[in-house]
Order: C-alpha cells, then sequence, then structure tokens
C-alpha cells in the first residue's frame, strides 16, 4: 500500500510517500518559511522522487491537529484539494500521536508529545512505545503548566519529550522531575513518515478511510479571536 502523508502543524513542514512500511521518499523543512510557501512545491517533489502520481496512492494521511490553527486549516486544505471529495482515502491522525512512532525500532519510553499551545498552556497526549509498537497512555488534552507538571507524575520513565513545546517544558520541570529527557533534535518533531506510520497502524487495526470532505481540524481549544469575543460578551454580560 502506497501511502502519502502530510504534516504542517507547527512550523516545522513534512511530506512523505511510503509503500508497506517502506520509505520512498520524503522532505522536511524548519526554515520559517510559511507552509503556503513550501507545502506544494513539498509535494510535488515527494512524488516526482518516488516517481509516483497522485493517482498511484492508495491512502492520504494528514495530522490534523492539534497544532497551530493556521498551520491545521492549510494542511487539511491541501489534502482535500489533493483527493476527489467523495473518494474515502484519507485518513486523519493525531499530531501527538504520530510523533510517538519516531521513537519506534529506538528505545523503549514513555513518549510524550508536547506542542506550546502558548499563554503557558500544551497540547499534550502520552505513549508507551515498545519495540515497534504505540500504545496511547492518554487522551490528547490542552493543558496549563500546572496541570501538566501533575500528569508527570502518573508516567513511567523513562520519560521522553517531544514535540515544538519539548524544550519549553523540560526547561521548566526538568530541576523538578530529573527523570524527564528532551528528545534529540532529529527525532524531536512531528513528521510524516510517522504520520503515514501512524495511519498504516489504524488501518490495519480497522480503521476505516474517510473521504477528504470529512476531514475536519482537531484544534481541542477555540482559536484566540473566538476566546478574545467570549471575554467581551462575558464582560458586557457582567
Amino acid at each position: 500500500m502506497k501511502i502519502l502523508a502530510i504534516d504542517c502543524t507547527a512550523a516545522p513542514a513534512s511530506v512523505a510517500v511510503t509503500e508497506d512500511g517502506k520509505i520512498l521518499s520524503s522532505s522536511f523543512t524548519n526554515v520559517g518559511l510559511t507552509h503556503s510557501q513550501t507545502l506544494m512545491p513539498m509535494l510535488d517533489a515527494v512524488l516526482k522522487n518516488a516517481q509516483i502520481s497522485r493517482d498511484d496512492i492508495d491512502l492520504f494521511a494528514i495530522n490534523a491537529g492539534p497544532g497551530s490553527f493556521t498551520g491545521v486549516r492549510i494542511g487539511v486544505a491541501a489534502l482535500k484539494g489533493l483527493t476527489l471529495s467523495d473518494d474515502p482515502k484519507c485518513l486523519p491522525v493525531s499530531t501527538l500521536e504520530s510523533m510517538a512512532y519516531n521513537f519506534c525500532g529506538v528505545r523503549d519510553c514513555t513518549v510524550v508529545g508536547v506542542m506550546d499551545a502558548r499563554c503557558r498552556q500544551v497540547y499534550t497526549a502520552a505513549f508507551a512505545v515498545l519495540g515497534e509498537t504505540v500504545e496511547r497512555l492518554s487522551e490528547d488534552s490542552a493543558l496549563s503548566f500546572e496541570e501538566f507538571e501533575t500528569r508527570l507524575k502518573t508516567y513511567k520513565t523513562p520519560v521522553v519529550l517531544v514535540g515544538d513545546g519539548a524544550a519549553l517544558c523540560y526547561n521548566e520541570f526538568q530541576k523538578n522531575h530529573p527523570e524527564l529527557e528532551l528528545a534529540p533534535e532529529h527525532l524531536r518533531y512531528q513528521n510524516a513518515v510517522g504520520t503515514a506510520a501512524c495511519a498504516a497502524r489504524h488501518l490495519a487495526a480497522g480503521e476505516t478511510p474517510v473521504s477528504g470532505s470529512d476531514i475536519l481540524p482537531v484544534y481541542l481549544r477555540a482559536p484566540q479571536a473566538e476566546r478574545e469575543l467570549k471575554k467581551k460578551q462575558e464582560a458586557q454580560k457582567a
């Protein structure tokens, strides 16, 4: 099975094509350009380098969130554009879960995905990695720093932090939690290769693909503009 996977849920962007677990072609960039500048050229290059066309793809996978509101929307829109609206060949997966696949076959540990949600909040979830298997330990959540630290105490060591909020949380909590480890740079961020592996695992477990029109962004919390409007409305009622 050929899978084309996309991620642009944070500052990095990546695209990959895999076939039965083998990486045919992949591209990763983290240079600060907007995803509207980088994503489509990366898609074209990855398909060209894999020597296949869009029609050869059996499954389209995407990190549907959580993450940057703009990045998530761009990725979902790109996927919709790649597929026929009624063609059930798409599988959305969690950004946080896909990052745990970076450690498959690397080491056994508890991988804690941490994405910076600003305002001293994070998007987070934990996964047990044992050999080539990934087991979810907690649901994707938006937590305050205080709530996140409380949850840290429940995880089995070693605990490895991944994601664009990993360094932030490591610096914040490592003094009181010496068991924490910061993932090395090359394994720290979400990558479309992990997205493809995660989607393949979900498909093997019986999850049914959907059409591109059914893919929706996963935010976990309301966008800032919506939150500010709600505050303003509550203030007017007071």
